[in-house]
């Protein structure tokens, strides 16, 4: 594969263990496949003294063991020595490894038991419920990052006139599998946890599973494609899921 360019880019402190590369300023798919691509590089190819790699929407948060960092000396530091070693690999450029991203269909009932919000978001955007589930399920979903709580997506791609504001007050107990959007992104509740994304519906699918290798289903790059089911047809694949847990 051609390298993918590394242009624009700065290099920050953190703290005494971590430094972040700054790939870009906005949530974009270009600045996003930069930052996976560094990433990849940095855990195929690891640098000695390296102990974690953490991707995000425009960064890449770099753990290290100071001690272990090779090229500090008198006037150099192990934060300097580190940097150094990156600037030198985003100067050369890095080549994206991964392969043709996977499409990953996730049912999803709307009903108003699962999307409490669904025919607020509906009124805002001057819809109707119909149509917002039709432009939700049409719309070409990329998984940019895992994060908040475990295997917790934040994708990119929903169709704009679905853009909602987070909500003012935020809910203390969001159900695992609720399905949510906020702003111009969607996302799945994978644990039951605070929240205040807008709930539209909810999926019988466990995308977080502790005891699978890897425990995650959605990882960074998957596209996703959300498909509305029926309560009856729901209550089938939770039972599944259920038995299979």
């Amino acid at each position: 594969m051609e390298p993918v360019a590394t242009k624009d880019w700065r290099i920050e402190p953190v703290s005494d263990r971590c430094l972040m590369v700054v790939l870009g300023q906005h949530v974009d798919p270009a600045i996003n496949a930069r930052v996976h691509a560094l990433a990849d590089h940095l855990i195929d190819q690891p640098v000695a003294g390296v102990i974690d790699v953490v991707p995000a929407f425009t960064t890449v948060a770099v753990h290290y063991r100071p001690e272990q960092i090779a090229g500090v000396g008198a006037a150099s530091s192990p934060h300097d020595a580190l940097e150094r070693t990156i600037a030198a690999i985003l100067a050369r450029g890095v080549t994206a490894t991964r392969t043709e991203a996977r499409t990953v269909e996730i049912p999803v009932c709307y009903d108003e038991e699962f999307g409490p919000d669904l025919l607020e978001v509906a009124q805002a955007c001057g819809l109707s419920r119909e149509e917002v589930i039709r432009r939700h399920g049409a719309s070409d979903h990329v998984v940019y990052m895992l994060g908040f709580a475990p295997g917790f997506p934040y994708m990119g791609g929903l169709d704009a006139s679905l853009a909602m504001p987070r909500r003012s007050t935020p809910r203390v107990k969001i159900p695992a599998g609720t399905v949510a959007i906020a702003r111009e992104q969607s996302s799945v509740y994978t644990l039951e946890t605070p929240g205040g994304w807008n709930l539209i519906g909810r999926t019988p699918l466990q995308l977080f599973r502790p005891r699978n290798d890897p425990p995650t289903l959605l990882r960074p790059g998957d596209h996703v494609r959300f498909v509305p089911i029926s309560r009856e047809r729901f209550d089938e694949l939770d039972r599944q899921a259920g038995e299979s847990a």
